[in-house]
């Protein structure tokens, strides 16, 4: 059977130095009056909320801050502030911050009108209609959030993750201003980039991908293997926050359409068990999902070299191939990402619990060009060491 290419997204994509300015003007063409704003403490205290407030208070458009979001979030903060936005009225959620913010406004979203919990609706469209209207801003180059039709959360008492993924959850509005990157300090910068590469690669190489996916997922490894060094580095440098951003909004675009693989199940698990931000999970273990599927992703990862301009065209696929997985383990040298799982002070002991609980991941391990069980994934755990 031939692959039917279906592509969805956000309705309206804003980009643009001083987008932000534009946010009150956008709620009102959604005719809404009312904003359930959502972010992490961080965001409030270094004043990242100030201009976008100040939009919504030219527009006359009151607001509520919901500021409780903290990394790799519970599905009860979505509870809580569902519940907070609920009873003060609200009419639309606006997500500003990282991918735990924006996660988190998605599902507040789709509870406040679907009712229930969260984690009532983790899996594959349980959700059995359309939220409230959303806004995503993010502030770091990285999760593509604002792109996607996914919510993650970490059940700490059960060591799992899982996302609400349903395609009531993509944003009427995805607000992208690279001003709002320039204070992110150099360690968020490397980890939250070397996460939307990641979206970018999984998604050029998995089963699912498709010319959409793949034209995007192109651009996305074109430009964060040449920004992110240069973002890191100097996160005063403008031109790389906004080649870095849209890096990440093409490989938010690219895994929404495509799917990720291995390496995102991996890194699940390592979130589950021990706290390991995503981002910084998936930098560490790419190289090495990548060795694992080089066979079975040859031309892809060669093709991945020469985007990164690291081979000339006439360079064998054999030698392109391996050649790109070298460049992407130098790259997160470069941006200080740690080299192995031992240097996040993970013990060896855990390697088969990780593996297990990563093959409960199903749809990215279905999705990922080799075809993976439980051996191959102690064997990616082993190498990560």
């Amino acid at each position: 059977m031939k692959k039917i290419l279906t592509h969805q997204g956000p309705q309206k994509i804003i980009f643009g130095d001083g987008a932000i300015r534009l946010l009150g003007q956008e709620i009102g063409l959604l005719e809404r009056r009312y904003a359930f704003v959502v972010a992490d403490r961080g965001i409030k205290e270094i004043g990242l909320l100030e201009g976008m407030l100040e939009s919504l208070e030219e527009k006359g458009i009151r607001y509520i801050v919901f500021a409780e979001i903290t990394p790799e979030p519970s599905p009860q903060l979505a509870d809580q502030g569902a519940h907070m936005a609920r009873k003060e009225g609200c009419d639309i959620v606006v997500g500003i911050g990282g991918g735990s913010s924006l996660d988190v406004a998605k599902a507040i979203a789709i509870l406040i009108t679907n009712g229930g919990m969260a984690e009532d609706y983790i899996g594959l469209e349980l959700v059995p209609r359309p939220g409230l209207p959303t806004v995503m801003i993010p502030t770091t180059a990285g999760t593509g959030s604002e792109a996607t039709f996914t919510a993650v959360f970490t059940m700490r008492e059960k060591k799992s993750k899982g996302g609400i993924n349903s395609r009531f959850m993509y944003s009427n509005l995805a607000l992208l201003d690279p001003e709002l990157t320039l204070s992110l300090p150099p360690a968020i910068t490397a980890t939250t980039g070397m996460d939307a590469l990641t979206h970018a690669v999984e998604a050029f190489t998995s089963l699912q991908a498709n010319p959409l996916s793949d034209l995007m997922a192109r651009e996305a490894i074109s430009l964060i293997g040449k920004f992110l060094p240069l973002a890191t580095h100097n996160g005063e440098n403008r031109e790389a926050r906004n080649k870095m951003l849209m890096g990440s909004l093409l490989g938010g675009l690219a895994l929404a359409s495509a799917g990720v693989g291995a390496c995102h199940a991996l890194a699940y698990s390592l979130g589950a068990l021990f706290d390991v931000p995503h981002g910084l999970a998936n930098a560490v273990l790419l190289p090495h999902v990548m060795r694992f599927n080089m066979d079975a992703a040859l031309e892809k990862y060669a093709e991945i070299s020469r985007l990164m301009n690291i081979v000339e065209m006439e360079e064998s696929v054999d030698r392109a191939a391996q050649t790109a997985v070298d460049a992407i383990s130098s790259l997160s040298r470069k941006i200080g990402i740690p080299r192995s799982l031992g240097e996040l002070n993970i013990p060896e002991s855990a390697i088969d619990d990780l593996a297990e609980a990563s093959l409960t991941v199903k749809r990215p391990i279905e999705n990922n060009p080799r075809n993976i069980d439980k051996e191959g994934a102690v064997a990616i755990l082993r190498e990560a060491f």
